[in-house]
Parts: structure tokens; C-alpha cells; sequence
């Protein structure tokens, strides 16, 4: 699969932009003639190698919109759209801010065939006329629901935030969980590459008699505010809201209430959790980060350029790019982080800086309630080489503290072959059945139900 290689790279749960990037195609004018409609589904491939996506555009009044269900992408609107007789062209900011597609229609097949480009890189695309199929997803849950299902919303100082919340049925009080979600604005159900990890998560703790709620991060679905303008003071404010209301009710033990956070989730939990020790009864950590920000984006900066096997001198540079940012961050120097990366300035946000220069071994080493953490084996975004020695050192005076890597498993908790981002949306596996077992193992030995 093509990737992309960043001079910097973010410490984020989701890479979409290494799937799918592509390049302005050359703007040659379509061909003029009498417009043919080509109103009404296609769907198609994305011959990205190795590993083809599955695609679905519908054209209707001059207009279209594109799915791609691996991405978790439905009916995203395209934007200059032209078709003729026999081209067809449009961009698609949705996939890849310069992406675009120029192709050709064919009446004898009936079939579009062309490429969806930008930054240099090209990737076939195949369409015919049907509706493109959703992704197998086996553990996805389906109603009815052996449980009590609630839409919540609450409030968070300026920010109103919505949520879902199951519980057993019957009146309880239940322990509960509250799932805090990777970097990067993300819903409820924490989708991305066609998976809804939290709705399984959910799903598996509630079935085994916990409570869990799980919110729409900032200016996602429901929840006001923004995800990019805010602190880490703000992210954990927020998380402490959600036990606070769980707190309120009937439901709920409020003495059992406990944060589970996925990759930078791992970093706001024992931070949330050090900040308001009596609202937090336990802490698990799925991929959750042992290194400072500035350690896991250098990392992730190398790793991308060994992907390619760069040269050595290559890989100092972007540690150099890499340390200069960090130096800028932790000054507080926001513009100066976004001249330095000039295209991907946009990146530069006040999350982005909280994360980059965040050290998280504080936090660990007050934790002083139960705690687990998970690595995958295979992930290589947050690998346990570099993160389940420092998390031990870190807990090592925690008396309840337990740090296990999960053999074959990536940084999405998925059953994987390489680890790779490319197979994400291609395992059909949302959590390993393995992983799903020792949490909820975990959970009755150290939360037991009344």
C-alpha cells in the first residue's frame, strides 16, 4: 500500500491519510459533448496493492457522494463534480485534502475506470453499478440488546457532552466504566478503518455486568466545543464530568466507577485519575503510551521512514525536524511549530502540543488503584519494546498494578499478521477475543459485581 512519509508524524490512533492519499491529477479540461447521467450507485475498488479497498460513489443532479466503508466514511459530499459523455472527474477533500479522481466512462461496459491521486501517488479505481457492500464486521452487536441502552447528555463547564450509556438490567448499583478515546476528534463508538471498537467494548463489559459509558469526543456527533482547541487540563476535566455523572445515579456504585482509555486515552486517564483520586476506583489502559509525547512522535517520525528503508542521514534529520518541534511546543511557541512544518501547520493545535510535550510518569507513579494495562505485540504506533518496561518501572509501587502484552495483537487490540496500519480496516476482527477475555477477567477479579 502507498504510504505517505511525514517528516513528523503525530501520535494519533487514527492514520487514515496513510491509506488513501493521493495527488492533484493534471487539470486537462473533460470532454465536451452532451452530459450522459450517470445518476444512481456504483461501487468499486480502490486498487490499492496488496490489499484493494471497496468504494461506493452515487451521482444524483449534477452532484455526488462517496462511501468507503473500510474508512468508516458514508455519503461524504464531493466536490467539483463534472462528467461527460465520457469523463468523469471530482475531488475528494473527505479522503485526502487534494484528492482527486479522473477517469473515463465507458457505454459499451457500463463502467467507470480511472485515478484517484495527490502527492505524487496514484491508485486505480474500478466502479460499476450497484451499491458497495458494508464491511463484515461479526462482533458488532445487534439488537435486541440483552441491556438497558441510554442517549445521555451532560454538562462540562462551557461544554455539553453526549453519550451513550448501557447498563445490566435490573437496579443495581453497577460499577462502571468510562471509555476515553485515542488523539484526534472521534465518536462514541471510537470509528475508524470501518470499526466501532468502543460500541464492541461496550458491548462485552456491559454483557458481563458492568456499566460503560462512552461520549463523543469535542465537536463531534452531540458534544459542543472543539476537540483541536483543547488542553489537557480540558480533556480530563471532561473525563472527571463523566464519573461525576455517573456518580448522580441510582444505577450506578459510585464507589466503583473506573477510566479506560486507548492510546492517548491511556495518557488522560491516570491523569485524570491522579488529579481526582477519590472519583477514580481503577484504571485499564489499552496501548496506553509509557514515553513523553516527544518520545513517541520521534519514534513514530522514524518509523515511517524505515518503512521505506531511508537513508541513515534521513533518519537524523527528521529526529533533528522532530526535536526542533518539541522545542517550540514546550516554549509554547505555536507559530513558530507551524512555520517549521509549513504543509502540515495545520496540525499544530493546542491538543497537539498538550500531547506532544505531556510526560506521563507523574500520573503513573500516583496511581494507587488497581490498574491494567494492554499492549499488542505487533503494534507498532505505541510498541511494547519501548512502552511495557517504563509503564512496570512506573507502577512498581502501585500494589495492584499489572502489565500485560497481548501475543498478535496491533494497536487497535486487533488479531494481526504484520501490525502495519494498512490491515486496520482489512482484519474483520474489531478486538481480539483474547484481549476481550483478560479485560473482563481482569475487571471481576479486581471490581468484582455486588
Amino acid at each position: 500500500m502507498p504510504r505517505q512519509t511525514p517528516r513528523l508524524a503525530v501520535l494519533v490512533l487514527a492514520v487514515l491519510a496513510l491509506v488513501l492519499t493521493a495527488c492533484s491529477a493534471d487539470e486537462k479540461e473533460p470532454e465536451r459533448g452532451a452530459p450522459r447521467s450517470l445518476d444512481g450507485d456504483w461501487a468499486g475498488v480502490i486498487e490499492v496493492p496488496g490489499a484493494p479497498i471497496d468504494v461506493g460513489i452515487t451521482f444524483a443532479g449534477g452532484g455526488a457522494r462517496i462511501t468507503i466503508p473500510a474508512q468508516g466514511l458514508s455519503d461524504a459530499e464531493l466536490t467539483d463534480v463534472r462528467t461527460t459523455r465520457t469523463d468523469v472527474a471530482f475531488a475528494a477533500p473527505q479522503v485526502s485534502p487534494d484528492a482527486t479522481f479522473a477517469g473515463t466512462y465507458s457505454s459499451s461496459t457500463d463502467r467507470i475506470t480511472g485515478e484517484l491521486s495527490a502527492g505524487g501517488q496514484t491508485l486505480g479505481v474500478r466502479l460499476e453499478r450497484g451499491k458497495v457492500a458494508a464491511p463484515k464486521r461479526p462482533q458488532e452487536p445487534a439488537t435486541p440488546f440483552p441491556y438497558r441502552v441510554q442517549a445521555v447528555t451532560f454538562d462540562a463547564g462551557e461544554v455539553t457532552i453526549a453519550g451513550t450509556l448501557t447498563t445490566p438490567e435490573g437496579t443495581g448499583p453497577y460499577p462502571a466504566v468510562v471509555l476515553l478515546t485515542g488523539a484526534g476528534a472521534q465518536d462514541r463508538d471510537e470509528q475508524g478503518f470501518g470499526h466501532k471498537p468502543f460500541l464492541v467494548l461496550s458491548d462485552a463489559l456491559t454483557r458481563a455486568g458492568y456499566a460503560v459509558l462512552r461520549t463523543d469526543d469535542r465537536g463531534v456527533g452531540g458534544t459542543s466545543g472543539s476537540d483541536a482547541d483543547a488542553t489537557y487540563d480540558d480533556l480530563t476535566a471532561d473525563a472527571l464530568a463523566m464519573t461525576d455523572f455517573l456518580r448522580e445515579r441510582s444505577e450506578i456504585d459510585p464507589e466503583r466507577i473506573g477510566l479506560l482509555g486507548h492510546s492517548q486515552g491511556g495518557y488522560l486517564a491516570p491523569l485524570a485519575a491522579s488529579r481526582a483520586p477519590d472519583k477514580v476506583a481503577f484504571v485499564v489502559l489499552l496501548a496506553g503510551p509509557a514515553q513523553t509525547g516527544c518520545e513517541v512522535l520521534t519514534y513514530q517520525g522514524r518509523a515511517q521512514l524505515e518503512l521505506r528503508q531511508a537513508p541513515a542521514e534521513e533518519l537524523r534529520a527528521s529526529d533533528e525536524s522532530t526535536q526542533r518541534l518539541c522545542d517550540l511546543l514546550e516554549r509554547g511557541d505555536l507559530d513558530g511549530a507551524r512555520a517549521l512544518l509549513r504543509e502540515g501547520a495545520d496540525a499544530v493545535t493546542p491538543t497537539m502540543a498538550a500531547q506532544t510535550t505531556y510526560d506521563p510518569e507523574p500520573a503513573l507513579r500516583a496511581l494507587d488503584v488497581p490498574t491494567l494495562a494492554i499492549y499488542g505485540e505487533k503494534d507498532i504506533q505505541v510498541p511494547p519494546s519501548l512502552n511495557a518496561a517504563p509503564m512496570r518501572r512506573f507502577l512498581q509501587d502501585n500494589g495492584d498494578a499489572t502489565v500485560h502484552v497481548a501475543e498478535g495483537v496491533n494497536h487497535l487490540m486487533q488479531p494481526a499478521a504484520s501490525g502495519l496500519p494498512d490491515e486496520y480496516a482489512q482484519i474483520t476482527t474489531t478486538i481480539d477475543p483474547g484481549v476481550l477475555s483478560d479485560l473482563t477477567t481482569w475487571l471481576q477479579e479486581h471490581v468484582p459485581l455486588a
